[in-house]
């Protein structure tokens, strides 16, 4: 295989199909079905004033491998917590993860929430 793979770099040409093999097919297709990874945004689902808690969630799929910037998470969630009159947000650490569309037999999508509590009020809640 490598033989054909420098024919085809050093000659330009075209590589018939029937020198592709049964196995080089379905380790390709394992390949593609093992996720893409993807860039995901940690958005504001809820959360109470009165605790001063935020949770944001993101959702993703089966052939998907989400990728946060943790950043821009505890960015959102300062936003949050500001505008109900807190200083900063702080994560309470870890996740949950709930199947929300499923086949028979697997789940195919997936929610997943953080929560962050608000930390250092401006002025007393009424």
């Amino acid at each position: 295989m490598m033989k054909l793979i420098l024919n085809y770099k050093l000659h330009k040409k075209e590589l018939p199909l029937k020198h592709i093999s049964f196995s080089t097919v379905l380790l390709f297709l394992f390949m593609q079905m093992q996720g893409c990874a993807v860039q995901k945004q940690l958005i504001p689902t809820g959360g109470s004033r009165a605790d001063g808690t935020v949770k944001l969630s993101f959702e993703y799929g089966l052939f998907e491998s989400p990728q946060l910037d943790p950043r821009q998470g505890l960015s959102a969630a300062q936003q949050r917590c500001s505008s109900w009159g807190y200083k900063n947000a702080e994560p309470f650490g870890g996740s949950t993860k709930i199947c929300i569309q499923s086949t028979r037999s697997d789940c195919v999508r997936w929610l997943v929430s953080v929560e962050y509590q608000c930390t250092e009020a401006t002025h007393p809640l009424n």
